[in-house]
């Protein structure tokens, strides 16, 4: 069926069928503001390696949701990081052990 006012098919019967329902009827696209920063406060640790990855997380504010996953892997790769990289510090060397005076 095409509506004679406006020559677009089926409009009129959806205008209908919102209206029946209580909603309002599909309309034109609006033009989406895009994605709203969070403003979540970042308080800094004192690790350089860490505070990079917590700044890293600021960058989801300003993508769609579809590309907040590559930057949670991100940011969870850069901590696995620096949680390995204090393993691989070395420390003070380990107390000599008693030598087993047995015989």
């Amino acid at each position: 069926m095409t509506d004679s006012v406006t020559g677009t098919e089926g409009t009129a019967a959806a205008d209908a069928a919102a209206a029946h329902a209580g909603q309002q009827a599909p309309g034109p696209a609006t033009t989406d503001p895009g994605p709203a920063p969070l403003d979540v406060a970042r308080t800094p640790t004192g690790d350089p390696h860490v505070d990079a990855a917590l700044e890293r997380l600021g960058d989801v504010d300003h993508l769609t949701t579809d590309g907040h996953a590559a930057v949670y892997e991100d940011v969870h790769q850069g901590l696995r990081d620096a949680l390995a990289a204090l393993d691989a510090r070395p420390g003070p060397p380990a107390p000599p052990t008693p030598h087993d005076r047995r015989s």
